[in-house]
């Protein structure tokens, strides 16, 4: 979907503050949103892409008001309550007025370092990639209301195909609850100029990761 967090190449958001990469946290509060969205996600009721859409389909004020784990936390209130595991009214008062309903899912703590370990790999057995590397290929123009990871940037322009990944989980279906529906992954230059017109460096490229539906021949 075209939502408030698809900002690439646009104007007026600033200048980007790289930040020491041993920065994890700002807060101890932050580290507890990471817990508590870990720790709901094995209630089993949404998946890393339906998860991120939740987050993506924040409405903007509430998005660009909010920091990383302040949208974390929104999402996941989100989600939550469309599940059926906590109501508004418990939100607001800030305390449980009844039992969980998938207590016997909880995620004991003593799991948590092995379950984070083993990560959740997307690659699975699908179709055979219609491109090969060194094809030249334009990205669909579509304007998805569901989730997307095609940035809005790189829609409708020609790149260049430099790798392929194998087949993974198509996010645009996942995310739905739709199924896995595996489909073939690539990685595709475009020249900077392409993306963003005369004014750009020539000298520039860059690289998307695009599933073969966002994909046509150019």
């Amino acid at each position: 979907m075209n939502g408030p967090q698809d900002i690439g190449g646009r104007h007026g958001f600033g200048a980007v503050q790289p930040e020491d990469e041993t920065t994890r946290f700002h807060a101890d509060w932050e580290k507890r949103v990471l817990g508590v969205t870990l720790a709901s996600a094995s209630l089993g009721y949404w998946n890393i892409d339906a998860s991120r859409h939740a987050r993506e389909s924040l409405p903007p004020a509430v998005y660009y008001n909010a920091s990383y784990y302040e949208i974390w936390l929104r999402a996941l209130e989100n989600l939550l309550e469309a599940a059926g595991e906590i109501s508004r009214d418990e939100l607001s008062e800030g305390h449980a007025q009844r039992p969980g309903r998938r207590a016997d899912r909880r995620l004991p703590a003593g799991s948590v370092a092995g379950v984070l370990a083993k990560g959740g790999p997307a690659d699975r057995p699908g179709p055979d990639p219609v491109f090969a590397v060194g094809d030249r290929v334009r990205t669909r123009n579509h304007q998805p209301a569901g989730h997307t990871r095609l940035p809005g940037y790189a829609r409708s322009h020609c790149g260049i195909v430099t790798a392929i990944h194998g087949c993974h989980v198509y996010p645009d279906s996942n995310g739905h609850f739709e199924g896995e529906d595996p489909r073939p992954l690539y990685t595709v230059r475009f020249d900077a100029v392409e993306l963003y017109g005369a004014d750009a460096d020539p000298t520039l490229t860059v690289s998307i990761e695009a599933w073969e539906p966002y994909l046509e021949r150019a």
